[in-house]
C-alpha cells in the first residue's frame, strides 16, 4: 500500500513551504510521522520568529531612490516612500531656513546667507506657486541686509490690521502687512533685544537663531538660544523661550533649560519645540529632544540631560535642587542629530504613513564623520523613530541638510535644505500613477 501526505505552511503570503512525504510500510510511516512532527514544530518556531521580525519592521516605510537633478548641475538621489514625488520647487538660496504663510496665501522663507555672524540676510517670497509642476514661478527679496534671520511669522490682530514678525540675532520686531505687498510697506517696532556678542563670546559656541511662535492662546513665543557648549548663564534670557504680547508687552520667560530650541510650533493647544543638547559628553549622549513645553519648566541645561528619555546629572554642573523635577521629553533622537523644524499631519485623509505623526527634520551633526541625523523622520509619541526621507549623507558626501518643514494640506509639504539651498516640495502620489 502506498500513501501520500502532503504538509503546506506558509510563512509569507507568497511563498508556501510544501512538504511531500511518501512511505510503503508502516513501519517507515510511523518513524516517519515522528520525523514529520519534529519538523512541523521546527518550521511552526521558524514561521513564528519571521513574523515577529516581520512585525518589528512593519512600522519603517520602505524607502526607495528618488533622483534629484538641480539646476546648478547637482545629480543624487534621496530614498523616500515610493508613493510620494520629491520635487525641488525653488533653487538657488543660500541658507535658507524657516517657512510662513502669508495672510494673503504667499509663502515666505528666511535665509541666513550662511553659517558666519553676517548682515546679509534675506527674506523672500515664494511666488506664483503652481501645485502641478510643484515649482515656484517667482523668488523675491522681501527684505534684505538682515542680521541673521531665522524666522518669520505673520498674526492678524482683533481689529483685522495683520502684522509681520521678524527675529533677527539681534531683535524682534513686528511691522504692519499689506497683502499682495512686495516690499515692506510700514516702520519696524522693536518689541525686544536679545544678547548679540559676536562669534568669539564666550566658549565660541554660542546661537545665532531666534525663532518665532505664534501662540493659539494669542500670545508671541521666541527661542533664545544658549551662549555656549555648557556653562552658567549669566544673561538669564539665554537658553529659554520668552511669552509676550502681541505688541511685546508683558515679556516674561515661558521656559528655561533649553540649551537651544530651534524648532518652535504651536500645534492643537500646545507649544512644541526642539532642543539641541550639549556636545561634551561623547558621540551618543546626550539626547536631542522633543517638548511639549510647559509654563514656568526648567528642562534642566546645563545641569541634567536626557540619554534614551531618562533624566541624567552632568556632574560638571551640578546644582542644589538636582535633576529630579526635570521633565522628561516628549520624545527624543539620536544624539548631534539636531532636531529643527518639524510638524504635524493629522487630517482624516492623510496617508497611514505619516498619520497623525510629527515629520521632524534632522539637520545632522556639525561634525558629518559622527553621521547622526541627516534625514527627515517620522515621531509618534512612545513609538520608535521612523525614516521619511534619507540620503542626505552618503558616506563622506553631503547632500543637503534639511532644517524646516511646512504642512500645505493633508499629504503635501515644503521642506527646506540650508546647505543646498533647495525648497523641496514632496507630496504623495495620485493612486493612478503608482
Amino acid at each position: 500500500m502506498k500513501s501520500l501526505y502532503v504538509f503546506v505552511a506558509k510563512a509569507f503570503d507568497y511563498v508556501p513551504i510544501i512538504l511531500v512525504i511518501s512511505y510503503k510500510k508502516d513501519a517507515v510511516f510511523h518513524k516517519m510521522n515522528r520525523d514529520v512532527s519534529k519538523m512541523i514544530k521546527i518550521f511552526s518556531i521558524l514561521f513564528i520568529c519571521l513574523i515577529s521580525s516581520m512585525a518589528v519592521l512593519a512600522g519603517q516605510p520602505n524607502l526607495v531612490p528618488h533622483q534629484i537633478n538641480l539646476k546648478n548641475g547637482k545629480r543624487f538621489s534621496l530614498n523616500l516612500p515610493v508613493n510620494y514625488d520629491i520635487i525641488p520647487a525653488a533653487e538657488g538660496l543660500k541658507r535658507v531656513r524657516f517657512f510662513s504663510k502669508a495672510p494673503d496665501g504667499r509663502m515666505f522663507v528666511t535665509d541666513m546667507h550662511d553659517l558666519t555672524d553676517n548682515k546679509k540676510g534675506i527674506v523672500y517670497i515664494l511666488d506664483e506657486w503652481n501645485a502641478e509642476t510643484g515649482k515656484f514661478g517667482k523668488i523675491i527679496p522681501y527684505m534684505t541686509g538682515l542680521k541673521n534671520p531665522n524666522s518669520v511669522q505673520f498674526y492678524t490682530d482683533s481689529s483685522g490690521q495683520d502684522w509681520l514678525y521678524l527675529a533677527e540675532t539681534h531683535q524682534l520686531t513686528r511691522r504692519k502687512f499689506t497683502q499682495g505687498e512686495m516690499k515692506p510697506t510700514a516702520k519696524a517696532e522693536v518689541l525686544a533685544t536679545f544678547p548679540d556678542y559676536g562669534l568669539s563670546y564666550k566658549y565660541g559656541g554660542w546661537h545665532l537663531t531666534r525663532t518665532i511662535a505664534v501662540g493659539g492662546n494669542g500670545k508671541i513665543y521666541v527661542s533664545v538660544g544658549s551662549s555656549c557648549n555648557a556653562c552658567v548663564e549669566k544673561e538669564k534670557v539665554r537658553a529659554t523661550v520668552l511669552e509676550m504680547n502681541p505688541d511685546g508687552s508683558e515679556q516674561k520667560i515661558y521656559a528655561t533649560g533649553l540649551r537651544n530650541a530651534v524648532g518652535l510650533k504651536w500645534v492643537g493647544k500646545f507649544l512644541f519645540a526642539t532642543n539641541q543638547g550639549a556636545d561634551h559628553l561623547g558621540k551618543h549622549k546626550p539626547d536631542e529632544t522633543f517638548y511639549a513645553l510647559k509654563r514656568d519648566a526648567d528642562y534642566g541645561w546645563p545641569s541634567c540631560y536626557s540619554s534614551n528619555g531618562k533624566i541624567l546629572a552632568d556632574l560638571k554642573f551640578k546644582r542644589p535642587t538636582g535633576c529630579k523635577n526635570v521633565p522628561s521629553p516628549y520624545a527624543y533622537f539620536p544624539a548631534h542629530s539636531s532636531a529643527l523644524g518639524f510638524d504635524y499631519f493629522d487630517d482624516p485623509n492623510t496617508d497611514d504613513i505619516i498619520k497623525n505623526s510629527f515629520l521632524v527634520a534632522l539637520h545632522g551633526s556639525t561634525d558629518a564623520t559622527i553621521g547622526h541625523g541627516y534625514k527627515i523622520v517620522i515621531m509618534r509619541k512612545g513609538e520608535k523613530l521612523e525614516t521619511f526621507m534619507d540620503g542626505f549623507l552618503v558616506g563622506k558626501n553631503v547632500y543637503g541638510r534639511p532644517a524646516d518643514i511646512y504642512r500645505i494640506d493633508a499629504n503635501s509639504f515644503y521642506f527646506s535644505d540650508d546647505k543646498g539651498g533647495v525648497v523641496y516640495y514632496v507630496r504623495k502620489k495620485e493612486s493612478s500613477s503608482l
